[in-house]
Parts: C-alpha cells; structure tokens; sequence
C-alpha cells in the first residue's frame, strides 16, 4: 500500500510555515532587551552629566555681571540731547512726529474742555438749587454756643493791676470788639426797637434787607470803656464780654429771655464775690430772629458785660459761665462752648 502523499504533504507544509517563526519570535526578543540596555545607557550617561565637577569658567562669575556701559564725553551728551529734541533725521520732536503731537493735543484740549464745561454746569445747577439769603439744608444744631471776651491767645485771664504790661493786651482787644458798638454808629446805621419781643421781619421778600436793633455801648456801664478807658483792669476788677452765638432763624428761650449766670467750677477753690451785669444779666428777644448775613446787614449781637468787683486776689480762679432758659443745653460733656463758657481768672494786686 503506498503512503498517503496528501497528509504527508500537509505535514511538511506545516512544518514549513512553523520552522521560520521561531527565529523571528528571537530576533524580535533581541530587539526588546537592546532597546531596553540603550534606555538604561541614556539613564546612566544623564546621571553622569548630572554629577560631573564644574569646570573654572563655570565657576567664573564675573562673565555673567553686565557689561558696564561705556561713559560718554559731555560732548556727546550735548548730542543725544539736541537728538533727543530734535531730530532731523526722521523730523521728530522729542521722539514724537508732528502728527503724533497734534493727535495727542487735540486729545487732551478736548478731555480738558469737556471736564471744564461739566464742572461748570454742575455748578450753575448748584447755585440755581441753593438761595444765597438762608442755607437749603441745616446742620447746626439749634441750642447756641457762647463766647467770652477777650480772649487773647486764649480762655486764660492773668495780669497785675500794678503792671501795665500784663493787661493792656485785654484792653486793646475789648476796645477793638466794642468799636462797632459805639453809639454814633449804633444811632446811624440801626433803629429802637420794642424790648422783650421777637422782633419779626417774615411779612419781607427773601432777598429785602431786614432792619436791625440797636445795642449802644453806653448800656455796658462800667465795661463799656468810656467811664473807665481800661474796662477796670488798672483796679484788679476786670471785666468780660458774653456773647451768644449767631443762629440763623433760630428764637431763644421760646418766648423767654436767656439769662445768665456764673459761678466758680470748683468750689473750695477761691471766691469770686458778688457780680455786676450790664446792662442786665439776659439777652432781649428784641435782637432775634437773625437773618443771615446778606439780609441782616447791620446787624450787631447783643453783649453781656459781667465785671468781678470782689474776685479774690493772687488765686487761680476757674470761672464757667452758662445760658439759662428754654430749650438751652449747657451741660454737654462733649463740647464746652454748648451753651456755657469756661475761663481761667488770676488776678494780683
């Protein structure tokens, strides 16, 4: 029987096709591991390089500075300058061509010509909105304020009545802010009025001037300054000025006049004795409401002259002055000119 050629014939086809694979399956094993051993060289070489000695000139650090640039002569300053200014080479002014000059001025005058007209339409809207005569909006606060004088370099009243020197100062400053008060100007200027009554001025038109009462310095006795030229200073009985502070609109006392009074503000500390007030201890509601300053134009604040006939001599006296009446606040410990006025007297003989 003769062998079967046909299996025989696949046998050694297989093995044909399975016979070259095998070399192929190591070549492509071979290729894996070199190109694995060439990645661990790489590795190696760049740890090497990484750990490898600086050179000198590595170290060298003077290559690294900034070159210096080199000084130019005054001469050639002088050059770069007129350059800079000018330069004929591509006709700029200081670096900028003309139209980059005319560009930027026509900016500006416009940026600047706008700012201007709008600042001044905010303002004639504002003075449209405001009246000249009483403010728009008030912050003031309705109880008054008070003020002595003289008050020269301050509230402390210390002098000799032997030593000229010490108190001429205080008598200059009366004499100035009683000047106003003179009777001539008083009769010329200012009209009577009726006393212990509000003397109101609303039946006018806002902008019409308001009259004004009169407050002649005659009234102050002995702390006018014309019976006594030194308003008692040469005799150690020295006299001050009380003046309530100016409200506009506001009524004192609510139909009452404010009184005032003062006293020692701490006790055990001296005597004053007995006061003297001219011409009463009170302002007269004759002299309110105020009207402002544009309207009220001769208006003059009435004054309450006190004189300290019986001070104590050669004592430091704490003096505090008060408003009285209605409506008054004199006791606020924030602010000591709220209706009352602290002052230092020391007089010697």
């Amino acid at each position: 029987m003769e062998p079967n050629t046909t299996a025989g014939g696949a046998e050694e086809e297989l093995r044909e096709n399975v016979a070259p694979k095998a070399p192929l399956r190591r070549q492509a094993s071979e290729g894996h591991r070199h190109h694995e051993l060439a990645e661990a060289m790489e590795v190696e070489q760049e740890g090497l390089v990484e750990h490898q000695p600086l050179e000198q000139d590595d170290l060298n650090f003077e290559r690294w500075k900034p070159k210096p640039k080199p000084k130019r002569t005054l001469h050639e300053q002088i050059d770069s300058l007129k350059r800079y200014l000018w330069n004929p080479e591509t006709k700029e002014f200081m670096g900028r061509s003309g139209k980059s000059w005319s560009l930027i001025l026509l900016f500006y005058s416009a940026l600047y010509i706008f700012l201007a007209a709008m600042f001044a339409a905010c303002m004639c809207c504002l003075m449209w909105s405001i009246s000249p005569y009483k403010p728009t909006y008030n912050d003031r606060v309705m109880p008054p304020g008070m003020m002595m004088f003289p008050h020269v370099g301050g509230f402390d009243i210390a002098f000799n009545a032997s030593d000229r020197s010490s108190w001429i100062k205080y008598v200059k400053a009366l004499e100035t802010h009683l000047k106003p008060y003179d009777d001539s100007v008083q009769e010329k200027k200012n009209i009577p009025c009726e006393q212990d009554k509000y003397f109101m001025q609303e039946d006018k038109e806002e902008s019409a001037e308001r009259k004004a009462c009169q407050f002649k310095r005659s009234w102050l006795g002995e702390c006018s300054g014309i019976t006594d030229r030194h308003f008692g200073y040469s005799l150690g009985k020295p006299c001050i000025l009380l003046k309530m502070n100016r409200i506009l609109g506001y009524l004192p006392g609510k139909g009452v006049p404010v009184n005032v009074t003062c006293t020692l503000k701490k006790e055990g500390t001296g005597s004053i004795g007995e006061l003297e007030f001219f011409p009463k201890n009170i302002f007269n509601l004759m002299y309110y409401p105020y009207y402002g300053k544009q309207r009220h134009v001769n208006y003059t604040s009435p004054v309450v002259a006190v004189r300290f006939p019986y001070l104590q001599y050669d004592t430091h006296l704490q003096v505090q002055c008060k408003l009285n009446g209605k409506g008054i606040i004199n006791d606020s410990p924030t602010d000591r000119f709220l209706g009352s006025v602290t002052f230092s007297l020391e007089v010697g003989a």
